[in-house]
Parts: structure tokens; sequence; C-alpha cells
């Protein structure tokens, strides 16, 4: 019985992250294609690119909730945590490689940061203490995101493994840190190489074959969420 339990929330959980509110959003605010621009991804800092902050920052709270969703559909009918580690990760697959949007979503940073906070709000809280900063600081959203989402893992992984929080959400921080740093590969080698854009550059339009987009241009850079 708990392997349909998991089949089953890990599929609602992916259904769900899979939701691609960003495309969605910019589509209605602006009439584009989110991954037309910037990074090509559908996270917040894109959208706030082809949008608007308002737009971005309400992008920024669904993304969030994709996860927090997930887990509390597992909460109201089981009391299992690895259930809703499952849940909280399948979600962030699904942001990621979402089936509703040719499997091109985000870099997973807002969906994980929402499942961070419902597991353990310390978690949470020690991802923004962490990442936000970094941030403003760096001049570099990837930085912030990367050692942000990375901070509030190994965070839940030391408050569970020390029994602070379930035992089983240490599995979140053990897949989730990597799953994050792994959609953010390009922006490393261009940290690396020194290329990375920093906060207030434009971003050019991304050139696909199967698209031809408009140029637009807004004080953002090739980041997360």
């Amino acid at each position: 019985m708990i392997v349909v339990d998991y089949v089953v929330f890990i599929a609602v959980g992916y259904l769900i992250g899979s939701v691609p509110f960003g495309l969605i959003a910019t589509r209605l605010a602006s009439g584009v294609d989110v991954r037309d621009f910037g990074s090509g991804k559908t996270g917040m800092t894109n959208v706030i690119r082809t949008s608007g902050k308002k737009v971005g920052g309400l992008v920024l709270l669904l993304d969030m909730s994709k996860a927090v969703i997930a887990i509390a559909v597992v909460i109201a009918f089981s009391n299992t945590p690895g259930l809703q580690s499952a849940a909280g990760l399948a979600a962030l697959l699904g942001h990621n490689f979402p089936i509703f949007a040719g499997f091109r979503g985000g870099r997973g940073i807002a969906t994980g940061w929402g499942g961070l906070f419902i597991l353990s709000p310390w978690a949470g809280l020690i991802a923004t203490g962490v990442g936000v900063p970094l941030v403003f600081a760096s001049k570099y959203v990837s930085v912030g995101s990367l050692v942000g989402a990375t901070s509030g893992c190994v965070a839940l992984i030391v408050l569970a493994a020390t029994g602070v929080v379930e035992t089983d959400f240490m599995w979140y921080g053990i897949v989730g840190a990597p799953a994050v740093v792994i959609r953010h590969y390009d922006n490393i080698l261009r940290l690396l190489r020194g290329e990375e854009r920093k906060l207030g550059s434009k971003a050019e339009p991304v050139q696909t074959q199967a698209r031809q987009p408009v140029d637009v241009t807004a004080p953002a850079e090739d980041a997360a969420t």
C-alpha cells in the first residue's frame, strides 16, 4: 500500500508543479512567451523582464505554492514524512520539467523555497536570510539563489539528523540541493568565465528555430527561480 501511496502522491506533486504559472502570466499580461527571453526559463526573474515586477511577484508566490500545495495534499491524507518529502520533490521536478509546457520550465528556486518553509520554517528562513542579502551584495541573482538554496537544504538535513524535524525530511534537502545546482549549470559556467550578467543588465532575446522572439528587455539577470 505504501508503494501505491508514493506513486500517487509523486504523480500529484509532479502535475501540480507542472502548471507553468510564469508562461501563463506573461502570455496574459504581455502576449509573449517568457521562454523567448533572457535565460529562457519560466521563473520570476525572467517574468520581471517581460511583464514587470507585479507579475513577477505574483509568479514567485504561485511557484512557491506548488510544493506547499503538494505537501499539504499529502498531509490531508497521510502523516508519513517520507511522502511529504517525495511530493515536494515531485513538485520541484514538475516545475523544472513541466509536462504542460513541453518540459521547459524553471530552475526550482521558488518551488524549492516554498517546500522548505512548509517542512521546516527555520530552514526556509535560513535560505532567505542567506540568499536574499547575497543577491544584493554580489549583484548576481544566481549566486544568491544557489547559496541560499544550498544553505536551506543543508539546514534541513541538519535539523532532520538531530531530530528537530522528521528524519525523512532530510531527503528533501539531499535531493533538492543537487537538483537546483544542476539546473544552474549554465549560470555556474558563466560565473567561472566572468560572463554572468549582473542585476540591472539587459537581457537579449533567446533565438530559437521554433519561435521568432519579440525584442523585449528589462533590468534583470539570467537568474534562477
